[in-house]
């Protein structure tokens, strides 16, 4: 007699370790791991333009910690206000970043104004630091979003897919009302392999057309944005703030698409205006 084949991508029942009275939690270290990838192709991006690696590093010091305070306040504020702040809500969760919740968005804007700080104490345009950092922040991107696969936590709707997301269904996050067997699209998966293809999109455009001036930058908000913008449009059933009917990240990605391409417009406007050619020989 044949035994079923269970179908479906399984959640990790490990989440991290403990040493002595410390725990290190999965969620942290895929973050971790992120911005390790992020600052190693950075460097090496910056490195070949010349620049000195210590303002990377100065960049790092205050952008990483600024970020993540920012997409704690994006996530408390922003996606979920009334599962911190509501009736019966404890509002000191809020500080509870190790449970997860932290809005790339908010990671995203208030890291930038940490990386203009530095950039403007050492002399650089922004957008010098922001063309080469472009590609590590989606590889950093892609590689934090499998904390969720850890946590268990910001997947689809359900679906048969035969790699479907299997979800504990004493956990937490399981949808109330749903068959314990249900499976369910993994968003994380999707976004991971979403920025993974920016990454490659974005290194073959610059050693092309060597897009400097904020446009690389640009062309990082409007893949990013189109693609959180679809998942949170069709797929993601988390609990968020609603705006106009539809989830708060739809316009806020919206909003990044629109962003980059105002940007990238402006820039080129820019250059043709002062006969610059708008592409360049690939960087070596």
């Amino acid at each position: 007699m044949s035994v079923p084949v269970r179908q479906g991508i399984p959640s990790p029942d490990w989440q991290g370790f403990s040493v002595g009275p410390l725990t290190i939690h999965a969620y942290a270290l895929a973050i971790l791991t992120g911005i390790a990838a992020a600052m190693w192709l950075t460097l090496r991006r910056w490195k070949a333009r010349g620049l000195d690696p210590e303002i990377v590093w100065d960049v790092v010091m205050w952008a990483v910690p600024i970020g993540i305070i920012g997409a704690r306040f994006y996530h408390v504020l922003i996606t979920d206000p009334v599962g911190y702040f509501g009736p019966g809500a404890n509002p000191v969760d809020a500080l509870k970043i190790w449970e997860g919740g932290l809005g790339i968005m908010g990671a995203v804007a208030f890291g930038a104004l940490a990386a203009w700080w530095v950039c403007r104490r050492n002399g650089i345009p922004l957008w010098v630091f922001a063309d080469a950092a472009a590609p590590g922040l989606l590889l950093a991107q892609a590689i934090g979003r499998w904390g969720n696969w850890f946590n268990q936590e910001l997947f689809g709707r359900p679906t048969t897919l035969p790699w479907g997301l299997e979800i504990n269904p004493a956990n937490a996050n399981f949808p109330a009302g749903l068959p314990a067997d249900t499976l369910f699209h993994p968003t994380f998966l999707y976004e991971s392999l979403w920025n993974l293809a920016g990454v490659v999109l974005l290194l073959v455009l610059d050693r092309k057309f060597r897009l400097d001036g904020g446009r690389l930058f640009a062309l990082y908000l409007i893949h990013y944005g189109v693609g959180r913008m679809l998942i949170e449009l069709f797929l993601r059933i988390d609990p968020a703030l609603m705006v106009l009917g539809l989830r708060v990240h739809v316009w806020t990605a919206l909003g990044l698409v629109l962003l980059g391409i105002v940007i990238f417009i402006a820039v080129a406007m820019r250059r043709r205006r002062t006969g610059l050619e708008t592409t360049a020989p690939p960087s070596t």
